[in-house]
């Protein structure tokens, strides 16, 4: 049979259902300051992760090229500057960055320089983000734990004897 619902038991049963909507609270909330943060920052996570777009003579075709002073080269030197890449379905044609930099190997030809691209953007955006994780914890944990009190503390003064 049905057992009658012990005070113990329905507190619990409150805190369960109040930790609940916390948490559905907090995720809207901590979302929406995520995205609102990201919004104002400017960041646009498509330039952060991607790798520069490059000529490949292998799978591309050379629409255009053009003539560049290049650190190290006595004369301007031919590069492709627009072209088709022939493994992207969507056929946009494919542009050097102006900011790419080039560097001449040991071979005499030119080589995209990697080099160390350090970007703090994305690294304040991860602790942002891990910001914003901790807080909504830790809120959580604190809401919760007030409500805790409030009912124990209501229900100790409902079963005190008036005085």
């Amino acid at each position: 049979m049905d057992q009658p619902m012990t005070d113990e038991s329905r507190r619990a049963d409150k805190i369960r259902r109040f930790s609940l909507l916390i948490s559905i609270a907090l995720v809207v909330v901590c979302n929406a300051i995520l995205f609102a943060g990201l919004r104002l920052s400017g960041i646009n996570l498509d330039d952060l992760v991607k790798t520069p777009d490059l000529f490949n003579a292998k799978q591309d075709v050379c629409l255009r090229l053009t003539w560049q002073s290049l650190p190290g080269a006595n004369e301007p030197v031919r590069l492709c500057s627009e072209w088709l890449n022939l493994s992207d379905p969507s056929g946009t044609t494919h542009y050097l960055q102006p900011d790419t930099k080039l560097k001449k190997g040991l071979d005499g030809q030119y080589y995209v320089d990697q080099g160390v691209q350090a970007d703090y953007r994305l690294l304040m955006l991860m602790l942002f983000v891990a910001t914003i994780i901790i807080g909504g914890v830790r809120a959580k944990w604190f809401l919760v734990n007030r409500y805790r009190l409030r009912l124990e503390s209501t229900d100790g003064r409902r079963a005190s004897p008036v005085h």
